[in-house]
């Protein structure tokens, strides 16, 4: 933390609990994306956000659980999903930004940690689950259920299963083959799941 933003913070009192949340997931958000998982403690981030560590325990039930919310709240700016009406459009736009934030912009190794964390600690498990990753899913089904109905896929097209071919493609290559991809995945991954691979008839 600067000195002018602790002198800042020093100054005013006693700040809005909303606001003191927001400095605390900002400051936990760039300890994660530029230092990693570990870097995200309670003394740290309470250091670097002008709060105190009781508030922290009070607010979050582990570093994990804080360092989950922090990576919510800086990635949902950058993950929007459009909706242009044209879906392979919009879905080579939102998995594009998604690659290039896990692969451009340091998000690869918080979201192996996180996800290696959310294995063996229930709340990060719990906190990932059900904050990210279900309602991620859900924005992605919705813009393929709008697509459905606009006649741009089959009625009997399983929106639950191409989900899981674009965006789960892209955890396999990160999480268990760690391997590298960019963003030219991206056109032929949409393709492959609205066009498949079998003969035109």
């Amino acid at each position: 933390m600067t000195e002018q933003h602790a002198t800042r913070h020093r100054g005013r009192g006693r700040r809005p609990a909303a606001e003191v949340r927001a400095d605390v997931l900002a400051a936990a958000g760039r300890l994660l994306l530029h230092e990693g998982l570990p870097a995200v403690t309670f003394d740290r981030v309470a250091r670097e956000a002008g709060s105190s560590k009781v508030t922290l325990y009070k607010w979050w039930p582990s570093p994990g659980t804080l360092a989950a919310e922090a990576y919510f709240a800086q990635s949902a700016p950058v993950l929007r999903f459009p909706d242009t009406g044209d879906i392979r459009a919009d879905l080579v736009a939102q998995l594009t930004a998604f690659v290039r934030w896990l692969t451009r912009e340091g998000a690869a190794t918080p979201v192996s940690e996180l996800v290696g964390a959310a294995q063996t600690d229930p709340d990060v498990a719990r906190a990932w689950a059900e904050e990210y990753a279900r309602p991620r899913r859900e924005l992605a089904r919705d813009r393929l259920h709008a697509a459905q109905q606009r006649g741009q896929l089959r009625e009997d097209a399983d929106l639950e299963v191409i989900v899981d071919q674009l965006w789960g493609a892209c955890y396999h290559r990160l999480l268990v083959l760690k391997v590298p991809f960019d963003e030219t995945l991206v056109p032929r991954l949409v393709d492959q799941a609205l066009y498949g691979a079998a003969r035109a008839r």
